[in-house]
This record gives structure tokens, C-alpha cells and sequence, in this order.
């Protein structure tokens, strides 16, 4: 990685033993564990050549988006190539997230392993060493550790590819969390954010899920890296780590619990999928992107954990919770295919169809999950609910042993109670709508699907709409009070008053703008056509307040309801 000599490109040598005929074909990337889109990464392949041991050229050709062809593979010691960073270079279609990403910048930059490296084919499961080029005063961030001689050591091109790296000019801390070492890298473009200050930020969350997760962490070892400048992207989970590509801004409160709710979400996945995943993310096809019914279970139970421990932890109040709830089945009503059951869109997701309805594996994926937990304390009388289930379930298959793709419902059934397999045929791979009134009636909150106020509230007016794509938020509609601010259709929300946006907060931050008055300006941020984003203030108008899919607690609950809340509200 040299900036200079090489703008926005990585320059790659590899080092082989001898190769088998079997090896004539170097593979590149089509996807990625996690992604659930298609990657392509041949697309950004710039030059490719292989050499012998003395370093004679070898003929090579490529022969599909992928894949290049060795002339004499069992004379082939060496290959090198040019492969241009994800960040800024432009494709036609299926561009990469950027938290999935590469980039090559003058102070840092970011590598995931499917962004630089192939495998010769049938190599896959074959260990490698990795050895990192780049500017001596550049700091790395990874889980990684390297050797004496600088070498990082992967088992596959699996854990290469689950090992993301932030180098550059990073700050970092460390902290311990039961019995795992915890790391935080940070960039931050202008220095608004510093690793020590975040972790600080970050501990209450980490410690609740110490707390849900019974004390002790399923890894020894674990790390943050953050990526804060003028881009908004999201995040994008690993085994052992986790990366995070944020628009800067001051540290403020609000500031630190966005970055806190991202943070909890993606760090739940050291229990789904890393202990608890199918075959097909146990031996993954990188060559053929493969779905997995059970992408339910990695994201949106790992979602629904991610506020459930931070409200059994006390790190935010029930009315907080709710609105959570509120959100995600707002999201499912008016923003998807309510037809679409989970297990089609997990094993639609790589498909057009599928990303479409790809955000609702975070919303109604989170609230089915939270419908599952109270089922099964309503099943076992309050004495297992879904944190206990998944934590038996880790316990049981672990990192090393996948649950079966076709027989996990039936298996978790067997390990829970009859009714359960019901719940799953109706609710995951069917998509009947979720008994909400009954589920929560049962702990004393009520659910209602409409419910009139007869309040005057500040909006940004009539209609608006929104699209998430991946992890953005677009217009789909503008009303006359946005358009007089300069908003079209299409048009990305990168932040709402300098706190950035994305899937994940955007509706629960637009709700908090009621609170406001009717008349005041919001300010917001908003991106055309991938252009930096600009500023614009719009001017607020008042509507009724016609609550949907509203969650509360009953004030006329009974002990019975009040007693069955209070042990939903704690790790059992």
C-alpha cells in the first residue's frame, strides 16, 4: 500500500508451493460472508500475471468475472497483480458497501480481505501468511497478531476474509470485558473522535452484554475499528471484529449512543453466526453467492438483542424500548412486502427481489425475535426465554459445528416445546402478521394499531416517504415544505441536526422531531447522486398526532401482567 506510487490501488505478490493442475484457475471473490450482495471483486482486477521461480512471465487469462486461468500451474510460483480499491472506483451496477469495502487514501486506509485476496481454486481451507506494505508511520488496527517477522497468520482464506484491517493514522485503546481483550481503532479525518473517549462511551453497552451473555464472552479477543469521516455507510460484522464507517462529529451524548446502538448490534454476533450459523456460512461459496433461510436468526435476532440487553442492562428506559418496537413494525407495514416471509428474503437476499426487501430482516426480523422470546417465557412459565435458548444453542454447536440449513427449525423445536415449530411455520417461513396485542397484552403493554391523540405535532410535512438501501436512507417522497428546502426524490439523509443517519436510527431520530414546534427549522443533510452531502434547513408544519403501531405500557395491568413484565425485563 503506497499512496503515492499507487493512488486508490493495492498491489498484491503472492507466493505459492507448487501448485496441482487442480490450481490452474486463481479465484476471486463473487461475495461475502455477511454482505448478502453480490461483490464481483474480479470487476476492480487492474493487471495479473504469473511468474516462475525464477521469476520467468507465465501466460494467464481470464476466463470468467472471477477467475483467471493459469497457463502452467505446476510451474507457477508467483503471482502478482493490481487491484483497485471499491471506495473510489465506479461499477455500473452492485456497488460494494463501503464498510465491505476497500480504500487507499493519503492518512489511512481500509482492507477487507475479499477486496485484495484470491485463493487458487480448491485452496480455500489452505492457511496463508499475510505480510502488509505501507507507510512506516501508519498505525494497524485488526484482531490479527502478527509474528516476529511481521506475518499475520490466517488457518483459511475464510478467517483472512473475516479479519478485516484499518491502518493509518488511527488512535486506540483497550479494555477487558470478562474474559476477553477488547480494542478500539479509531480514524477520524479531522480528529473529532479519539479511541479512548469512545471505548469510554462504549462500556456501559459492553458490560451489559457481559451481563446477557452470562459473564463470559464466547471470544478471548475482540476489535473495534471505526472509519469517521464525510461518509455514511454503516457497519459490516466479523467473528472476532467489527467495522464501522461513520460521518464525524463531535463526541456529543447523542453523538455516542448512535455509535453505541451500532455498535451493540454487531458485537451480539459473536453468539449468531459465530457460534451459531449453518453449513453454508460454515464452508462458504465464495464463488456462487448462496442464501441461507436463516438469515432471521444472524441479523434479526442479533438486532433484537442488541436493544433487549441495553434495556435489561439499564442502559435505556422501556419507552425507548417501545419506540424501537413501534419503528421496526412500522418499517414492516409500510415500507415491504408483508407477504414476504424471512426465509424467502434469506435465501432471496443476493437476488434484486431480495435487497429490496433486505431492511426488513432487521425490522420484522427483530420483532419476530422479540415475539419468540415471549412466547417462550409464556411456554416455560418465565423460566427460559430466547437469550437462554441461544446461549444452550451456542454451548451446543459452538464456532466449529453448524446447525443443519434444512432441519434447524425442527431441531430448535425439539429443544424447546412442540408449539414453537407452529410459531416458525407461521411467522418465519410464513408471513402472517405477528400477534402483537396477544404476545405483549400478556406483560401489560398494549399494541395499538391505530390510535387517534387529538395532539397537534410538528412533521416535516405531507407526504414523505423513505428507501433504505443497504444500510442509506433515500427519499422515495418529498412534501412541498421539503422541496422549498431543496430536497428531490432520490435523495440520500446522511444526518439529521449533525448526527448521522442510517437504517438503523433514522426513523426513531425523525420521530424526535414532534417535539418540536410547529414553524421551527430542522436541519438536515442530504446527498444527490453520491455528490458530498450539503446542508438545508426545513421549515416544520403541524399535523394531528395519529399514533400507528403504537406500543405502551397499560396502566391498568394486573399483578399477574406486572409480575410476568418484570421477569421479561431481566436475564433470567
Amino acid at each position: 500500500m503506497d499512496p503515492a506510487a499507487g493512488p486508490h490501488q493495492f498491489r498484491v505478490r503472492l507466493e505459492t508451493p507448487k501448485l496441482g493442475k487442480e490450481q490452474a484457475v486463481y479465484q476471486f471473490a463473487a461475495t461475502a460472508p455477511g454482505t448478502y450482495q453480490v461483490m464481483d471483486m474480479g470487476r476492480y482486477v487492474r493487471q495479473f500475471a504469473a511468474f516462475d521461480a525464477n521469476g520467468k512471465p507465465l501466460g494467464s487469462k481470464q476466463i470468467s468475472p472471477n477467475q483467471w486461468e493459469l497457463a502452467q500451474p505446476t510451474k507457477t510460483r508467483e503471482i502478482r497483480y493490481t487491484i483497485a480499491e471499491t471506495w473510489a472506483t465506479p461499477v455500473p451496477e452492485h456497488n460494494i458497501y463501503r464498510m465491505c469495502g476497500s480504500s487507499l487514501e493519503p492518512d489511512h486506509a481500509l482492507v477487507n480481505g475479499q477486496t485484495v485476496l484470491g485463493y487458487p481454486q480448491g485452496w480455500q481451507a489452505k492457511p496463508l501468511r499475510l505480510k502488509l506494505n505501507y507507510p512506516s508511520a501508519w498505525t494497524v488496527g485488526t484482531v490479527l497478531v502478527p509474528d516476529a517477522d511481521g506475518y499475520f497468520h490466517a488457518k483459511s482464506y475464510d478467517q483472512a476474509v473475516d479479519s478485516p484491517i484499518l491502518l493509518g493514522n488511527l488512535t486506540n485503546a483497550k479494555t477487558k470485558v470478562g474474559n476477553a481483550d477488547v480494542a478500539l481503532y479509531c480514524y477520524s479525518a479531522t480528529g473529532l473522535v479519539q479511541a479512548t473517549p469512545l471505548l469510554a462511551d462504549m462500556q456501559k453497552m459492553l458490560g451489559a452484554a457481559q451481563a446477557f451473555l452470562g459473564g463470559d464472552l464466547p471470544v478471548k479477543r475482540y476489535a473495534f475499528l471505526y472509519l469517521f469521516s464525510d461518509k455514511v455507510a454503516g457497519a459490516w460484522e466479523h467473528s472476532y471484529s467489527s467495522e464501522y464507517i461513520l460521518r464525524e462529529g463531535a463526541l456529543t451524548p447523542e453523538f455516542a449512543q448512535n455509535v453505541v446502538d451500532i455498535a451493540a448490534h454487531e458485537f451480539f454476533h459473536i453468539v449468531t453466526p459465530l457460534n451459531i450459523h449453518s453449513e453454508i456460512i460454515e464452508h462458504f461459496n465464495f464463488v456462487k453467492p448462496t442464501g441461507s433461510q436463516h438469515l432471521w436468526l444472524y441479523e434479526g435476532v442479533t438486532e433484537w438483542a442488541s436493544h433487549m440487553m441495553q434495556l435489561r442492562g439499564g442502559l435505556v428506559p422501556l419507552d425507548d424500548y417501545l419506540s424501537v418496537l413501534h419503528n421496526e413494525e412500522r418499517y414492516d407495514r409500510t415500507r415491504s412486502d408483508t407477504t414476504y416471509s424471512l426465509s424467502k428474503l434469506g435465501l432471496n437476499s443476493f437476488s434484486d427481489e431480495g435487497q429490496r426487501q433486505y431492511g426488513n430482516i432487521y425490522q420484522r426480523g427483530a420483532l419476530t425475535a422479540s415475539a419468540l422470546d415471549l412466547r417462550l417465557l409464556e411456554l416455560s412459565h418465565g423460566t427460559r426465554g430466547l437469550r437462554d435458548v441461544l446461549l444452550q444453542l451456542a454451548k451446543k454447536y459452538g464456532p466449529d459445528s453448524p446447525i443443519s440449513e434444512q432441519n434447524f427449525f425442527r431441531d430448535f423445536t425439539a429443544l424447546t416445546y412442540p408449539e414453537i415449530g407452529d410459531f416458525f411455520r407461521r411467522y418465519v417461513q410464513g408471513a402472517e402478521p405477528l400477534p402483537l396485542k396477544e404476545y405483549f397484552g400478556r406483560i401489560g403493554i398494549r399494541y395499538d394499531a391505530v390510535l387517534h391523540t387529538g395532539h397537534q405535532l410538528a412533521t416535516l410535512g405531507a407526504p414523505v416517504a423513505f428507501q433504505v438501501r443497504g444500510d442509506d436512507v433515500y427519499f422515495r417522497q418529498v412534501s412541498p415544505a421539503l422541496q422549498a428546502a431543496g430536497v428531490a426524490a432520490g435523495d440520500q439523509l446522511t444526518a439529521i441536526d449533525g448526527a448521522f443517519v442510517d437504517r438503523r436510527n433514522y426513523a426513531g431520530m425523525l420521530d424526535k422531531i414532534s417535539a418540536r414546534p410547529a414553524g421551527a427549522d430542522l436541519a438536515l443533510s442530504t446527498s444527490r447522486a453520491g455528490a458530498p452531502a450539503k446542508d438545508v434547513r426545513v421549515k416544520l408544519t403541524a399535523a394531528e398526532d395519529i399514533q400507528r403501531y403504537h406500543f405502551a405500557p397499560d396502566p391498568a395491568a394486573t399483578p399477574d401482567q406486572l409480575a410476568a413484565r418484570a421477569t421479561w425485563l431481566k436475564n433470567l
